[in-house]
């Protein structure tokens, strides 16, 4: 990962602590020793905790290089999803609570990630991952753990698209293999993962792509063992308030994949909920708001 291969934020922390004003080794000091929820609270917050105004913890952040405080929160969150624990995550977020509004605070968050993947969306890479799709002779869906609900979204709306659906549900590694082992050249095979990253999704990515088959990450940042084994990679972040891992930005991409590729199979999509609909009916599956015939 990226945090291994180039010292993170808390090392440069510590590295230059010596050198600080006496403000700044307040800030330095409290954020080493909180950092589980110094990275989810405000610079006023982190102000008041070290005793210094609100503008010198902005400029904290700015001399260590970063263009403002969104910008070096937004990098200790991400150092920190690969450094917490879950039990660190939940303490993080109980330590939260005391000082923040959760609702406003986790909505804030997701709208931020939001607007993010808006701006940082590579529409190439996306247009590309529509086309192999399309193009491809059988689909595969792997997501385990908190990105399986991600993956069965996506495989109960392409079952109305597509009629060589694989959506591959698994506990083991063994079963994992076991589900994918016809993938060969021609399929596509869609990893969904954030972290702390799924060994048996990047397992299964691997060996799809040595089939011969074209691998879609759908993960949160690129130079991730994800991301390096897939051939197009769609991001979005994913950063915890809590233990919980916010699944919006992802869901909201897979949503714009799943209206994209609809859209250029609307014919045949129309057909098949036409077909659909008459089953619902006959079926009763829907309530209708009927409440005289029930």
């Amino acid at each position: 990962m990226s945090a291994e291969k180039t010292p993170g934020l808390i090392h440069k922390i510590r590295t230059v602590m010596p050198k600080m004003s006496k403000g700044q080794k307040a800030i330095a000091g409290y954020i080493l020793s909180n950092y589980e929820q110094a990275a989810y609270i405000t610079a006023a917050r982190i102000g008041e905790e070290a005793k210094v105004s609100e503008s010198t913890v902005v400029r904290f952040a700015m001399e260590l290089g970063y263009e403002g405080y969104p910008h070096f929160q937004r990098v200790l969150q991400e150092e920190l999803k690969v450094r917490l624990t879950s039990v660190q995550r939940m303490k993080a977020s109980i330590k939260l609570a005391a000082h923040e509004d959760i609702l406003g605070a986790v909505l804030q968050s997701d709208i931020d990630k939001l607007r993010r993947t808006l701006d940082q969306m590579d529409r190439k890479s996306f247009n590309q991952a529509v086309d192999l799709i399309l193009g491809a002779n059988k689909i595969y869906i792997l997501g385990v753990r908190s990105a399986a609900p991600l993956a069965s979204f996506l495989g109960f709306y392409f079952n109305l698209i597509f009629d060589n659906v694989r959506l591959v549900h698994t506990t083991s590694v063994s079963e994992m293999f076991e589900q994918i082992l016809p993938v060969k050249f021609g399929d596509v095979v869609i990893g969904i993962s954030f972290p702390r990253y799924s060994r048996r999704t990047i397992k299964a990515m691997d060996y799809s792509r040595h089939t011969g088959a074209t691998v879609i990450a759908i993960t949160d940042k690129g130079d991730t063992p994800v991301s390096d084994t897939a051939d197009v990679c769609l991001l979005a972040p994913s950063d915890m308030t809590s233990f919980v891992d916010s699944l919006v930005a992802p869901l909201s991409v897979i949503n714009a994949l799943i209206a994209a590729i609809g859209f250029k199979r609307q014919e045949h999509v129309t057909e098949t909920l036409g077909k659909l609909e008459s089953i619902w009916d006959e079926y009763d599956v829907y309530d209708k708001g009927d409440l005289d015939n029930g």
